[in-house]
Parts: structure tokens; sequence; C-alpha cells
């Protein structure tokens, strides 16, 4: 194995998908934004600006290596930047993880899976589209459904009520411990334990 290989061998990419900017940061939409930034708090990192369109911060968690990445772009356009930071560092797909924001989940559920469809989630689409692959890791965090007839598209775009804000810190606790799980003991393992 070449030297530049082992370098990037164990190393993962966790992106986080929302909407830049400060009239978006409190949005269900940006839920995976907060994920990546409860890892970055974690692993004592901060964010910076990346010719890949993305913040990007590097550090180390579960003895790997880790690339944090938050795209720059709007969530329909997240994959070019995923794709970017994922060229940039070689990182395989089966080393990638995505954290979004899941309508079909209620709120506050967690869960991992590998692979699968976007269920119209446009980020998602985005970054298998850019990705070429959907078999890359998803930590889906749950924002429940919209009240009554609100469309779906307006919902994801609400911030969350302040009974939500209490309740997301442990939130994104669990979601951190979901990916240091999955790189710790694997996807099965993480399902488990976090499920």
């Amino acid at each position: 194995m070449a030297i530049a290989d082992m370098a990037t061998s164990d190393r993962w990419l966790i992106a986080g998908l929302g909407n830049p900017g400060p009239q978006y940061a409190g949005n269900r939409h940006n839920v995976g934004y907060l994920g990546c930034d409860e890892i970055a708090s974690d692993l004592g990192v901060t964010f910076k600006r990346d010719k890949s369109r993305a913040f990007v911060a590097t550090g180390t968690m579960a003895d790997a290596s880790v690339v944090l990445a938050k795209p720059m772009s709007f969530m329909n356009l997240s994959g070019g930047p995923v794709a970017a930071v994922r060229n940039f560092y070689k990182i395989p797909i089966e080393r990638i993880i995505v954290i979004h924001d899941e309508l079909d989940l209620a709120f506050g559920a967690v869960r991992l899976k590998l692979g699968g469809g976007d269920n119209g989630h446009n980020g998602l689409r985005s970054v298998t589209a850019a990705l070429g692959s959907r078999e890359y890791h998803r930590i889906r965090i749950g924002i429940g459904r919209p009240p009554g007839r609100m469309d779906p598209a307006d919902f994801v775009l609400r911030d969350f009520s302040a009974a939500e804000r209490k309740e997301l810190p442990e939130i994104l606790g669990r979601a951190a411990d979901s990916v240091r799980i999955l790189m710790e003991r694997g996807l099965a393992v993480a399902q488990n334990e976090m499920h």
C-alpha cells in the first residue's frame, strides 16, 4: 500500500445538510448542519471556508481521521460541495456519512441506514447524483410531519418551536453518538444500540 493510500484509508467524511445563512439557522431543514456542529464541538474543532464550497473542519473521532463538511450551497445543490470534499480527501463511498432531517420520522427520532432512495429529500437527491452512488450512510434526524395541510416545503423552512429547541441538545448528542458507534463498530451495532 502506498503511503498516500495509508494516509487516507481510515478517513471518514461526515456531511451535514442544511441551508447557509442566518435566516435559515434555526430551521428544521438545518438539523444536519446542527449535527455537524455538535460533532465539531465534541472534537474541539472549528469550521473554515473551503474552496470546495463547504465549511470544513478536520479532526479525530473513534481513532480515525474525520472531515466534517457543511455545504455552503442551498440544500438542493448540496451534492457538488460534498463530492468536491470527498474527491479532495479521496474518501471511499462506504466512509461517507450524511446527516439530514427526515419528515417521515417523529420529532427527535434518530435512525441510521445505508443506501436507499431520497424519499423526496432534495439534498439527498443532489448528494446521490453528485457521488454517483446511493451507498453512503445516513443519520436521519426526525422532524415530524407538518401540521394540518401545511406544505412540507414550508414546514422544513420553519424554525424549531421553543419546546423542540429545549430537546435539541439531547437529540443532537444522540446523533453524534450514532456517528461514533457506526465508525467504531459498524452499522448493525449502531442500529441496535440507537434504534
